[in-house]
Formats: structure tokens, sequence, C-alpha cells
């Protein structure tokens, strides 16, 4: 498989803060790959790295062959790596077409526009019976099928997820899962931040472990899985 992504000894900081501390890892073209970790060792700080967010003071970021670790975010989301942040962060005052309108503000083309919202209304059916309602008056999992649509949008060649699965039942929960799953079967890249490491390692190729900034760990997902250190401190198995 082609590599396309690859982090190099890369260190972020936030002010004097230094957030990661060394971090390499690399996502290859057609996988899911997981980042589990308690809160605050790193795994949405890797994201905003990656695009742009936030730039790593050393190291370097590689994505499709080019260097992005200075890239601006605009020019990271024209490249083909779409981010779903922690939090969803719709729009509320918009309807769910206009947000997925948003999500395409970079496509220019009209065809392909129209393949993709049919591609959403396809994978969240949900979203086409409330097409012109506004964001902010769906329920928590509508709003977490929205942001993932929005990310659609864009026709990314990288889909990286920030927590999809937090505060959702877990009928949703399931539901998010085997969306991603089937985003994947059909040509997506996915890198997935998730705090349900047994989900997120269920439907990953690949995993790294995150540790107060660094990759602890890193092996197949099934493997992790089996993995006593994992078991004990991820998966709450004794």
């Amino acid at each position: 498989m082609a590599k396309l992504l690859e982090l190099t000894n890369v260190h972020s900081y936030y002010g004097h803060i230094h957030a990661l501390k060394g971090v390499s890892l690399e996502v290859n073209e057609g996988e899911i790959v997981t980042l589990i970790g308690s809160n605050g060792a790193g795994k949405s700080t890797t994201l905003r790295t990656i695009s742009g967010i936030l730039h790593a003071r050393e190291g370097t970021v590689m994505f499709n062959g080019k260097d992005i670790t200075h890239t601006t975010p605009h020019q990271i989301v024209d490249m083909g790596v779409g981010h779903v942040p922690e939090g969803r962060g719709i729009f509320p005052k918009l309807t769910v077409q206009e947000n997925l309108d948003m999500g395409a503000y970079t496509v220019n083309d009209s065809k392909l526009i129209k393949e993709r919202m049919e591609l959403v209304y396809e994978t969240f059916p949900r979203l086409k019976e409330r097409v012109s309602q506004y964001g902010g008056t769906l329920s928590g999992g509508e709003q977490q099928m929205l942001a993932i649509g929005r990310g659609l949008m864009l026709n990314p060649h990288i889909l990286m997820l920030d927590e999809p699965s937090m505060g959702l039942a877990p009928v949703l929960v399931d539901l998010i899962f085997d969306t991603i799953k089937r985003l994947n079967e059909q040509g997506t890249t996915i890198l997935l931040v998730e705090q349900n490491a047994l989900m997120a390692l269920s439907i990953a190729h690949r995993g790294y472990v995150l540790q107060t900034g660094s990759i602890a760990l890193t092996d197949d997902a099934a493997k992790l899985k089996k993995n006593e250190m994992v078991q004990k401190t991820y998966l709450g198995i004794e």
C-alpha cells in the first residue's frame, strides 16, 4: 500500500507546554488507523498538527509525498485532508443542506458536489429527512452524522475523525462505527482518534498508543487488543 501520511519526530507546543514529544506515525492509503490514549495524551493535538491548525516546531509532516509541516490549514484542506474535530463544530444556525454546502467550499466541480451530496444522504438517510432543519436543533447523533457528512463533502483523500462517538447513546455509537467501516470499504482512508478503544481497535487495521505526547506502542489492531498493557489500561480487562 502507498504511504499517504507520515509524521516523523514531530514536536508540537501550546505556548511553553510540550504537547507532542517526537511523534512518528504513518497511514497507508486505504487503511483505518486509530490513535488511542488517555485524555491529554496528545491525540487531538496530533490531528491539529496534521491539519495545520498547530504547526510542529520540530519534525516533519508529509502528505501524499509533500511536506505540509508549515502549510496553512486551507491549503491542507485543498490537498484533500478532511478533519472532523472533537465536539462536531457544526453551524447551528445553518440548515443541514447549508452545513453540507460549507463542507464543499473548496470544491469547484458542481458534478462532484452533487455526487458527494448524494453519498452523504445515502450514508445518513436521517440527514436527508432533515435537510431544511437547522443544525442546532438536531440530536447529538444527528449532529455527529452532519459533521462527518460535511467532512465527506470535501471528497477527502484522508478523513480524520476526533472522538466521533463522544456523548452518543450505544445504538448510535454502533451506527457511527459501522458507517466509518463502510466509508473505508468504499475507499476512504481514515485516521481515527477515539476514547472507546475497544470499538476503535475492532474496526481499525493498525493502531498507535499515545502516552503523554509520545508513541508508547504500535501494532496491528488485532494484536493491540490482545496486548496486556492495552487491555488493562484502555480496555478495562484485568
